[in-house]
């Protein structure tokens, strides 16, 4: 059993391995080897990577794949995708190329307003609050003049301070919820300090204010934070074509098959347990790209599933319509991104993909990210409603179960072969292996 130990970050990067494997691996000169071959040969370039956070050890690797033939408002792109799911890029690539000829993909951004909010206890009467906080806003904006002089230079800054009274859902629980624009930076670090500003120039002037008694004086700032919900950072994407252009399969008439993507959204948008797989394979596409680009994958799923629920419950983030025999597909979604600043500016890949997509500003990125849900959705709802996701994720998957099972070359090409013309399981896979090693 393993003992806890003290100063762990103070070691150098070799003692934190002998400790990993001495205690945690069975094997720890395999585990050792595991380890540094995942190491970047260039000692300048780990080094880089070893800094980003704390505590590395080695790098874990995740395929960046490209799916071109990208039409997006009359320009052609290829997208980079960094995602270790089968066929994700696959579908996304064949979304792409059907499009292409049908006039691509249209987006537009429809806002760009960043969160923040001062959380704080006030035990007194709100009507003095909300003179107080009167009184005091131009101070709120005035105290941060060091703090947005560079980023008001670029055109963004604090929109708006508002007071919110929020003493219906908890006792004496009030707000400072404020807006921002953070043009090409995503602005986590600006808009915090600024918060941060805000919540001391807040008490200080309470402190200080002669119309309250001494204990609203005592304002307790509980918390200062961003806020990774921003339904007013929201970008459109769509695709169109006559109901006739729909020939995805030989199985179904283009008027079907309309009509069954249509019904498959509805159901998506009434039932959550749908919603949810429907929601998680747009992000498929979307994370990918994000995650290719530097930026942080986790605030985009959480803000983006708040959205899916805000009107009380879980639906789908992607929309379908069929009017006067025009088929039309399309999605809304909060993203909000950067393209400055954090791995933007450090890491060489991710400065490399943004130069592959024409270095976009913040807004552009929201676009081109935005098609990638798109398209990875309708990919996936278009299987769904044809021939059944199995067959197309499972040609896909065929390659890693030969992997896992450690086929040769030669075995890859006969297996592959055999299952063009049979159905793909895991189990089918190792039974044909296995009678091909039988029989060599």
């Amino acid at each position: 059993m393993p003992k806890p130990i003290a100063g762990f970050s103070k070691l150098s990067k070799q003692e934190k391995i002998d400790w990993i494997v001495s205690n945690y691996i069975q094997h720890p000169d395999r585990g050792k080897e595991i380890i540094t071959s995942y190491w970047n040969t260039d000692e300048k370039l780990q080094h880089l990577h070893d800094e980003f956070i704390e505590n590395t050890f080695t790098n874990l690797y995740i395929p960046l794949g490209i799916a071109p033939n990208f039409l997006i408002n009359d320009k052609l792109l290829a997208i980079p995708m960094a995602i270790e799911e089968s066929s994700v890029v696959a579908a996304a690539s064949k979304a792409a190329k059907f499009w292409l000829g049908r006039g691509g993909f249209k987006t537009k951004v429809l806002g760009t307003e960043k969160v923040g909010q001062v959380h704080f206890i006030f035990k007194g009467d709100t009507d003095k609050l909300n003179t107080f906080f009167t009184a005091i806003s131009p101070k709120l904006f005035k105290a941060t003049d060091s703090l947005t002089e560079s980023m008001a230079k670029r055109g963004g800054g604090i929109s708006k301070i508002e007071l919110r009274d929020k003493t219906e859902d908890l006792a004496n629980y009030y707000q400072l919820h404020c807006t921002f624009e953070t043009k090409d930076a995503m602005g986590a670090n600006f808009i915090n300090s600024c918060l941060e500003q805000f919540a001391s120039t807040l008490k200080s002037e309470a402190l200080n204010y002669s119309l309250f008694s001494e204990a609203e004086r005592q304002i307790e700032i509980v918390m200062s934070i961003l806020s990774n919900y921003v339904p007013n950072c929201l970008v459109k994407a769509e695709v169109s074509c006559p109901v006739s252009e729909l020939n995805l399969s030989t199985e179904i008439t283009p008027e079907e098959f309309a009509q069954k993507m249509v019904r498959a959204v509805q159901i998506a948008k009434v039932e959550p347990y749908r919603a949810v797989t429907h929601n998680k394979g747009i992000m498929n596409g979307i994370d990918a790209v994000v995650l290719a680009t530097g930026n942080d994958f986790r605030a985009i799923e959480a803000g983006v599933h708040a959205f899916a629920s805000k009107d009380g419950k879980y639906s789908s983030l992607t929309h379908a319509s069929v009017e006067n025999d025009v088929f039309k597909f399309w999605i809304e979604l909060p993203l909000a991104l950067g393209t400055v600043g954090g791995l933007t500016k450090l890491h060489p890949m991710v400065k490399l993909n943004l130069e592959l997509l024409n270095n976009p500003s913040a807004e552009e990125l929201m676009q081109v990210i935005a098609v990638a849900g798109l398209a990875q959705n309708f990919a996936a709802v278009s299987s769904l409603v044809t021939t059944g996701i199995q067959k197309g994720h499972m040609k896909m998957h065929l390659m890693n179960i030969l992997n896992q099972q450690g086929a040769t070359e030669s075995e890859k090409i006969t297996v592959v072969e055999h299952f063009k013309t049979n159905t793909i399981t895991h189990r089918s896979v190792i039974d044909v292996l296995t009678g091909l090693r039988k029989q060599s």
